[in-house]
């Protein structure tokens, strides 16, 4: 699954905790200074990715009457451009890869700003980082499967897009992640 931004902070939250629950990390200056920074990190991943894939579009847009000419697939075409420019951009596509370098740029981040101390090697404390963005996203679709079940046992009907919607689906969401120890 793709990393969004609408992810970023709970991705950031499960890694400030994971951290704080590691005994071989100090957090110095208290959890919320290390959450933010995380979610700084990752959602400045997030938009380089976006950015790329803005001039990916651009691209295809461009050329739009050649594939439509050439009755190309347009989903192929984008993922070739895709990774072709994502060096250019800094962005990984693997997500193993992906992750782990995240788990560098937020460790660094939270050393270099004194955010952190911590009594084993980087490689672990990396670990942990990778651990927490890798259990996120595997958990993710069964997070917002618990959600949407609650929400359809509603009396009231709700709708997608509607303030209301987004409110309640926040609300029960975020009520799964501290259930799953994950806020």
């Amino acid at each position: 699954m793709k990393l969004n931004l609408a992810h970023a902070p709970y991705i950031a939250n499960k890694i400030g905790i994971d951290l704080a629950n590691a005994p071989f990390v100090e957090i110095k200056r208290g959890l919320e200074p290390v959450i933010e920074k995380a979610k700084e990190v990752i959602e400045a991943d997030i938009k380089n990715e976006r950015a790329l894939e803005e001039r990916v579009n651009e691209l295809l847009e461009e050329k739009e009457d050649e594939i439509e000419f050439m009755r190309a697939d347009v989903r192929q075409l984008f993922w070739m451009i895709k990774k072709k420019l994502a060096p250019e951009y800094g962005v990984i596509l693997n997500n193993e890869e992906r992750y782990s370098d995240l788990s560098h740029k937020i460790l660094n981040e939270l050393w270099e700003e004194d955010l952190i101390d911590y009594t084993v090697s980087e490689n672990q404390v990396r670990g942990v980082i990778f651990k927490a963005i890798e259990d996120y996203m595997k958990s993710f679709e069964q997070i917002e499967d618990a959600v949407l079940e609650k929400m359809s046992h509603y009396k009231r009907e709700l709708h997608p897009g509607t303030e209301e919607y987004d409110l309640i689906f926040e609300r029960l969401y975020e009520e799964e992640l501290r259930k799953r120890g994950m806020m």
